[in-house]
């Protein structure tokens, strides 16, 4: 690869690494004449109080690793917002008194409320309707 396309390319990747930023996509074809924003982290997305995620995509390579296909203890806040579909109903963050953060996800669903929890990004214990 070479040309000035691959090298401006590069130099928005490194970027965006050493920063917080948003990359306008807008423009392309393919968009349909819509812009896009990206949002890049070196630290593993987290949900937000309002159950958005806080990076669209992790350049830290620490943090790298295959995205979960099924909603199992272990899975981050992100990758369960990604699964379902749908932003959740309610987010809780808080702390606990071990200095860790604590994430309580809820779904409305048809059956009842489905409640996520999380510590340190990482799904602990889901409880559902008819669980005791």
């Amino acid at each position: 690869m070479s040309g000035p396309c691959p090298r401006i390319l590069m130099l928005t990747v490194i970027g965006c690494a050493l920063g917080a930023c948003s990359i306008d996509m807008g423009g392309f074809a393919f968009m349909n004449d819509k812009t896009a924003s990206v949002r890049v982290s070196t630290e593993e997305a987290r949900l937000d109080a309002g159950g958005t995620c806080g990076a669209d995509a992790n350049l830290d390579p620490a943090n790298l690793r295959t995205r979960p296909t099924a909603i199992a203890l272990g899975i981050g806040e992100c990758d369960l917002v990604r699964l379902k579909g749908e932003k959740p109903t309610d987010v809780l963050i808080g702390e606990s008194g071990k200095g860790q953060r604590e994430v309580q996800v809820l779904y409305s669903e048809p059956g009842g409320r489905e409640i996520y929890l999380f510590t340190d990004n990482r799904l602990t214990r889901i409880v559902k309707p008819g669980q005791g």
